[in-house]
């Protein structure tokens, strides 16, 4: 049963996450602001104040100690590293599509996202699937195809958006530190090219900051807020609500940018794009449904193997988990979040 202050901790929780997925899902608003600047230097200038955000959210902590940590272990100085290449790639296309008029086929990205995550813990992690998660993924590698043949080739734009933010969060998981810690790492090795970068567009009189006024120079500095800010509030979040709470709101940030490309930037809509996105959404609620019966049946489970210890009887298995039941449910995918 829970009690009010446990409730009060799960509302906060429930505004935290709709903070940082909302927040997420309306960043499409932003990037186009920050024109005549192109999308590497946006890329540059958020991968510099990031870090410069950070790492004072880090100092006003003093939260240091994971450093020494992380520089003696080569492995996972190379996941960062990995990481950081990943998370470039994303961070790159996204804002590249939402400056060019493709916000609509960047929100497939993300929506697809969970099928791809369950598709590499199947070919990576060999994990394995309910029915109803392969089912999903068919269905979702049908959407794929649909779209493919509506667009005459494939939606590159939203596959490697989905692939390269699937694969972030698989490295992620492998390194196994704070969101905060990761993203300060992670910028950290993105640094010097950016900065280097930058400098490059100096000497070559094509670097748009400081030459559109004080209002373009101080949203370009900025992006650090627009990148940080979400990942605190997702923080906040995560140890606050249930994972699969986490798991549901994770679909504002597409859903909203989803929305935004078509009422805000009046992007198109051709009859082959809503048969596509029509599947994946369909595949994402055989998903949620799933992912959610099978948390009530574990719930239930472990309040009966409680019951049963209090009784002294003997403590049956929990449902799922017996017979190696360790299917990825798109609800585990928030654990990533620090990209978009």
């Amino acid at each position: 049963m829970k009690t009010e202050s446990t409730e009060s901790t799960e509302r906060a929780g429930l505004l935290y996450g709709i903070g940082a997925y909302g927040m997420w899902g309306l960043v499409p608003l932003f990037w186009p602001l920050l024109k005549p600047a192109g999308a590497i230097e946006i890329l540059a200038h958020r991968m510099v104040w990031s870090l410069a955000f950070v790492g004072l959210a880090l100092l006003a902590l003093r939260r240091w100690g994971w450093m020494r940590e992380l520089v003696r272990s080569p492995r996972k100085l190379g996941l960062i590293t990995l990481a950081a290449t990943v998370i470039t790639v994303n961070w790159g296309l996204y804002i590249w599509s939402v400056n060019t008029g493709h916000v609509v086929e960047a929100s497939l990205g993300y929506f697809i996202n969970p099928l791809v995550t369950i598709a590499l813990g199947v070919l990576v992690l060999q994990e394995r699937l309910r029915p109803a998660q392969w089912t999903a993924v068919g269905i979702g590698f049908a959407a794929v195809l649909v779209l493919a043949i509506g667009y005459g080739q494939p939606p590159w734009i939203s596959l490697t958006l989905a692939f390269s933010f699937a694969l972030y969060g698989l490295v992620k998981k492998k390194v196994n530190i704070g969101g905060l810690e990761s993203l300060a790492a992670e910028t950290a090795v993105q640094f010097l090219p950016a900065l280097a970068y930058l400098v490059w567009l100096g000497s070559q009189d094509t670097l748009a900051f400081g030459g559109h006024g004080v209002g373009h120079t101080a949203l370009l500095a900025a992006t650090g807020i627009v990148t940080a800010v979400p990942l605190v509030c997702f923080g906040a979040a995560a140890i606050r609500v249930p994972l699969s709470t986490l798991g549901l709101l994770q679909y504002l940030a597409p859903t909203f940018q989803f929305l935004l490309g078509i009422l805000y930037f009046h992007e198109e809509m051709p009859p082959e794009r809503w048969a596509g996105f029509s599947l994946v959404w369909l595949a994402l609620t055989l998903l949620t449904w799933d992912a959610l019966r099978s948390a009530h049946r574990s719930r239930a489970a472990v309040e009966a193997a409680k019951a049963s210890a209090e009784a002294g009887a003997p403590v049956p298995p929990v449902a799922g988990h017996a017979d190696g039941d360790t299917g990825t449910t798109p609800l585990s995918t928030p654990s990533a979040q620090s990209g978009r």
